[in-house]
């Protein structure tokens, strides 16, 4: 069903890893610990500033893929990884794309069930990786067939 868009991928779209969207992002995730939200404990840091909380890269901007669409309701969240090279600064310009990684289908109790493998990815202004993300989408019976209409 999506095999003609793995590979594909999104033009970079910049973001910005704000403080103060940080600071409500780490307050609405329950996680209150300086380092994300004081800018004295973050100066005093071994990383000299405040730092973004591990799955705040959820809130970014990653670009579309033209020939891929999801439908807003009706997948199912399968899994979700992060992997850092170091942590997202305060302030930082962060340059993020996604690809189609994967697809594949599964019969399951309620039909065939498509798994769509989106890989995200968070680089520096000089291209170097700072984190990456893996995300499974399940696409149901119902879904589907909605799509393929």
């Amino acid at each position: 069903m999506f095999n003609e868009v793995i590979g594909k991928r999104s033009d970079k779209v910049k973001n910005i890893v704000e403080r103060g969207m940080v600071k409500k992002f780490a307050e609405s995730i329950g996680d209150s610990h300086p380092i994300f939200i004081d800018e004295v404990f973050g100066k005093e840091s071994r990383y000299g500033q405040n730092i973004a909380p591990p799955t705040f890269p959820r809130v970014f901007e990653y670009g579309t893929i033209d020939e891929l669409y999801l439908p807003n309701k009706g997948l199912i969240h399968g899994e979700q990884t992060y992997h850092y090279e170091r942590p997202l600064l305060v302030g930082e310009e962060i340059y993020c794309y996604m690809e189609v990684a994967d697809y594949y289908e599964k019969n399951g109790g309620n039909g065939l069930m498509g798994f769509i493998i989106l890989k995200r990815y968070g680089e520096d202004s000089e291209e170097n990786t700072i984190f990456t993300e893996k995300q499974v989408v399940i696409i149901t019976e119902t879904v589907r067939k909605e799509l393929v209409r």
